[in-house]
C-alpha cells in the first residue's frame, strides 16, 4: 500500500489506533529501518566487549551470532504485533498487567532509552567533535539537538532515516572491512581458538540482550504497515535486518579491541575511524558513525514519547495529547539523557557493560510475558477499547501478571554478576545466564495461570 495521499510529514498521532485508512508501507522498511539502526558504533563497542571481558576473536564471533539469532527472534515476534493491533508496543502491557499497572514495566522502558541515548550521545558526541573540531561536550549538546528535531517529526522521517542510514552503513563498513583486512593479518586472529563456556556465553549474553532491548518499542515501528501484511515476512525482514546489521558491526568490534587492546578503551570512536583513513575518508566516516547513531537515537526517544504518554493516559484516563506536550516530553527525556552523558563518559565501556546487565534482568521477563500473552494465551486478539480504558476487562491492576514478572526477574537473581550483587550459581557456573532464566520461567507460568485466567473470563462471557 502506497502513502496517503497529503499525508503530513509530521506525525499527528501518537499512541492512538493507527485506522486502515492510514496505514502504509511494506515489510521491507522493517529490514532496512533495523539494518540501518544497527550499524552504528554502540554495536561496535557491544562486540568489543566479548574480547574485553576475555574471550578470543573466533568463539567470540560465534557466540555473538548465535545471541543475534536467538535475541533477534523474540523482537521480531513483538514486531509482528504492530499491524495486527495498530497500536505502540507498550500499550500491550496492559493487557497482561492492567491498564495502570503496565505502568511499571513502562518506566523501566523509559529507562533503557535513556540508558541506550546517553550511549548514544556519549559516542555520536565524540565523532561530532572530530568532525567539527568542537569540544566532546559541544558534540553531545549538538547531537542531542538533532535528536530532539527528529523525533518530534515522527515514524514516516525515522523510516526514512533508517533508509539513508542503510545506505551509509553499508559504504562505510564495507571500506573499513577492506581496510582492515588489507593492513592487519586477521586469520592469526581466528586461528587462536581457546574455548571457554564462561566467555562463550558472555557473547551470547551480549548479542542477546542487545537485540531484546528493542522489543519494547518493535511495534512502534511497525504499526503503521496495513492490517492484512504478510506475519511470515514481518518476521524475517525484522529479524534479518537486525540480526546482520548488529552481527557486522559487532564482528568489526571484535576485530578492533582484538587488535587494539588497551587503546581502545575511552578512545572507541577515534580508534575506529583510524582503521579506515585520514583526511575526506575520515571525515565520511566520522559523519556516518554520527549519522548512524541518529537513527537508533531517534528511535529511543520516540519510544520514550508513546511510554510516557502510555502511563499519562493511564492514569488521566484519556489520551490527550498536542504538539507543545509532544516537544515537551521529547526534551525533558533527551535532557536527562545528556546529563547522564556527561557523567559518565569517562568512564564508558565500564558504565555500558553495568546497564546491559541491568537490562537483562528487568526486560527479558516482560519480553517472555508479552509474547506468552500474544500467541498463546490471547492468540493474537486483544479488545483495543478495554487497552485504552481503566475500567475495562483488563483491569487497572493486573496482578497477575505482575507476580509473574516479578517472579521472573528475582529467579533470576542466584545466576546475577552486577557490580553490586553476584548469585551463587554465577559463581558455579562462571558466567551470566539468568537472561535465560529470565525467558523461561515467567513465560511458563504466564502460559499456565495466564491461559487459566483466559479460560475465566470466556467463561464468564459466555454466561452473559
Amino acid at each position: 500500500m502506497t502513502m496517503p495521499k497529503n499525508s503530513p510529514l509530521i506525525e499527528a498521532r501518537v499512541i492512538d489506533f493507527i485506522p486502515e485508512h492510514e496505514r502504509h508501507g511494506k515489510p521491507f522498511s522493517q529490514f532496512t529501518l533495523w539494518f540501518g539502526a544497527n550499524l552504528q558504533i554502540t554495536a561496535i563497542v557491544t562486540g568489543a566487549l566479548a574480547v574485553v571481558l576475555g574471550g578470543d576473536a573466533f568463539w567470540s564471533i560465534i557466540g555473538l551470532l548465535l545471541g543475534q539469532l536467538i535475541g533477534g527472534a523474540i523482537m521480531a515476534l513483538h514486531a509482528i504485533q504492530g499491524p495486527k493491533l495498530g497500536l505502540p508496543q507498550m500499550i500491550t502491557s496492559r493487557a497482561q498487567f492492567g491498564v495502570l499497572g503496565a505502568s511499571i514495566p513502562i518506566v523501566l522502558v523509559c529507562t533503557l532509552y535513556m540508558g541506550f541515548n546517553t550511549t548514544g550521545l556519549i559516542l555520536a558526541g565524540q565523532a561530532i567533535s572530530q568532525l567539527a573540531h568542537v569540544s566532546n561536550a559541544t558534540g553531545i549538546l549538538t547531537f542531542a539537538l538533532i535528536i530532539i528535531v527528529s523525533a518530534m517529526i515522527g515514524y514516516r522521517f525515522i523510516h526514512r532515516l533508517g533508509r539513508v542510514a542503510t545506505v551509509l552503513g553499508i559504504i562505510a563498513f564495507a571500506y573499513l572491512f577492506i581496510r582492515l583486512l588489507t593492513i592487519n593479518d586477521v586469520s592469526l586472529l581466528l586461528e587462536n581458538r581457546h574455548f571457554a563456556w564462561d566467555k562463550f556465553l558472555i557473547a551470547v549474553s551480549l548479542s542477546a540482550s542487545w537485540q531484546i532491548s528493542f522489543s519494547p518499542y518493535a511495534s512502534d515501528y511497525s504499526r503503521y504497515l496495513p492490517s492484512k501484511t504478510s506475519s511470515t515476512k514481518i518476521f524475517f525482514a525484522t529479524w534479518s535486518g537486525s540480526a546482520i546489521g548488529s552481527q557486522i558491526s559487532m564482528v568489526l568490534g571484535v576485530f578492533a579491541a582484538a587488535l587494539a587492546g588497551n587503546q581502545f578503551a575511552g578512545n572507541e570512536v577515534g580508534y575506529i575511524v583510524s582503521l579506515g583513513a585520514n583526511g575526506v575518508m575520515a571525515a565520511f566516516l566520522y559523519f556516518s558513525i554520527a549519522f548512524g547513531k541518529v537513527t537508533i537515537s531517534t528511535l529511543n526517544a520516540y519510544g520514550s514519547l508513546m511510554c510516557l504518554t502510555t502511563i499519562i493516559s493511564g492514569f488521566k484516563g484519556k489520551i490527550s495529547h498536542n504538539s507543545y506536550q509532544r516537544l515537551a516530553v521529547i526534551i525533558f527525556i533527551v535532557g536527562v539523557s545528556t546529563c547522564l552523558a556527561f557523567l559518565a563518559k569517562d568512564d564508558f565501556l565500564h558504565a555500558f557493560r553495568a546497564f546491559l546487565l541491568f537490562l537483562l534482568t528487568f526486560f527479558t521477563p516482560w519480553a517472555a510475558i508479552n509474547i506468552t500473552s500474544f500467541y498463546f494465551v490471547a492468540k493474537g486478539h486483544y479488545d483495543n477499547a478495554s487497552l485504552m480504558d481503566a475500567d475495562g476487562c483488563y483491569g487497572r491492576w493486573n496482578f497477575l501478571g505482575i507476580s509473574i514478572y516479578f517472579i521472573g526477574v528475582l529467579a533470576q537473581i542466584p545466576f546475577i554478576s552486577t557490580t553490586l550483587y553476584t548469585g551463587p550459581i554465577y559463581n558455579w557456573l562462571g558466567t551470566d545466564v539468568s537472561w535465560i532464566v529470565g525467558l523461561l520461567v515467567p513465560a511458563a507460568l504466564y502460559y499456565v495461570f495466564g491461559k487459566q485466567k483466559a479460560g475465566v473470563f470466556t467463561t464468564q462471557e459466555d454466561s452473559h
